[in-house]
């Protein structure tokens, strides 16, 4: 588990933790039907159960503390893929058949965010699995956005000489696509295909966020 050194004016004010709490309550409110009184009783009275529910955000806030934020990135959602890679300044090395099917994604301006997945993440060889770098986007609300990232790139073309980017999607089928910004041999590429690997330690993932727009029900 990461530890987080925050300073002690920043901590988690009495306002977040009965939002919190309130978020609690709504949910256990509306999925009631499903936990019997008596099993709900047998687990209230766990001596550690705060701490079990406290864990999985923890989680959450971790994850999100060492995401990088770009907000404004403009995204010319009217042009092609096959454009919006090559506006990248990149050389291709892309499969056309893949780019053709780049989700085309929503909003004229987005806010662009990385992570690199800590270390419990990858296995003895050092690589992350796809589902894995999937569950990780679930854990931050991020989605696969890859022209946002395309344009993102366009407009701060070093940033994948340091830390070269990439994204996932996948068609309806459950089919796997990638696309990847980064530096190789002193090139800067651009590769979109499909994807049957892993990914190596070196990467990091972008996404946009994900809103949702359903409510809980009172």
């Amino acid at each position: 588990m990461t530890k987080i050194m925050i300073a002690s004016e920043e901590f988690m004010t009495d306002g977040q933790i009965d939002n919190l709490a309130n978020k609690l309550r709504d949910a256990a409110r509306k999925y009631r039907k499903q936990f019997g009184k008596g099993h709900a009783q047998d687990v209230l009275e766990l001596e550690n159960i705060g701490m079990e529910l406290l864990a999985p955000f923890r989680s959450r806030v971790e994850a999100v503390s060492s995401m990088i934020v770009r907000p404004g990135i403009t995204v010319d959602r009217k042009r092609s893929s096959k454009a919006a890679l090559k506006a990248t300044g990149r050389n291709l090395y892309v499969d056309d058949a893949v780019v053709e099917i780049m989700p085309r994604g929503e909003g004229e301006e987005v806010e662009m965010i990385f992570f690199k997945p800590e270390a419990s993440c990858y296995d003895s060889n050092g690589l992350i699995s796809r589902g894995e770098v999937k569950r990780q986007c679930e854990m931050r609300s991020l989605v696969p956005d890859p022209r946002a990232q395309a344009a993102f790139n366009e407009a701060n073309p070093a940033f994948a000489d340091e830390k070269p980017n990439g994204c996932y999607w996948q068609d309806a089928d459950g089919n796997w696509y990638f696309a990847a910004f980064g530096r190789w041999s002193g090139e800067r590429c651009v590769n979109v295909g499909r994807h049957g690997r892993d990914w190596p330690g070196l990467w990091w993932f972008g996404g946009v966020r994900q809103v949702s727009k359903k409510p809980l029900d009172s």
